[in-house]
């Protein structure tokens, strides 16, 4: 077969009505970061904001990081007063609206870390999107403490 012919079969497949190539994700992540856990821990979180400059809505449905074994979808319930920690099934970010995963509420949880963490490691986070598409976030790893919970009548 003649490369002419190839290449008209190649251009000819393409236009089969209903065949579509993969659509862009159209969200990009602002200021990702993961918290350097305290000495001993094992388990930490990623934080970013993920952006849609798209026209539906779309999900964030799973993540996976060389730096631990277990990495998973989070929020934060208050359970009667106490805080606690839920692995979710995606993250969800509007069209044309943003999501923010930040400590205390939604994030990337990284459990069972293979090797402690160094302030400013570079954590490369790939980021599975309802649509098959993956997206690669590169968060450095920055020191966090919570503040302080307010104390009883203040």
């Amino acid at each position: 077969m003649s490369k002419l012919a190839v290449s008209l079969l190649c251009l000819e497949l393409l236009a089969v009505p209903g065949a579509t190539a993969a659509a862009p994700a159209e969200i990009s992540v602002v200021d990702p970061w993961v918290r350097l856990p305290p000495p001993g821990a094992t388990n930490t979180g990623a934080f970013m904001v993920l952006k849609s400059s798209g026209k539906i809505d779309r999900k964030v449905v799973g993540a996976s990081n060389p730096a631990s074994k277990v990495t998973e979808l989070h929020t934060h319930l208050d359970e009667g007063g106490v805080k606690k920690m839920r692995q979710i099934p995606f993250i969800e970010v509007k069209a044309g609206g943003q999501t923010e995963l930040k400590p205390g509420s939604l994030h990337v949880m990284l459990i069972d870390l293979t090797a402690p963490l160094a302030e400013g490691q570079i954590i490369a986070i790939t980021l599975k999107l309802d649509d098959g598409s993956t997206m690669v976030v590169k968060a450095p790893v920055r020191k966090f403490d919570f503040p302080p919970s307010p104390s009883p009548g203040h």
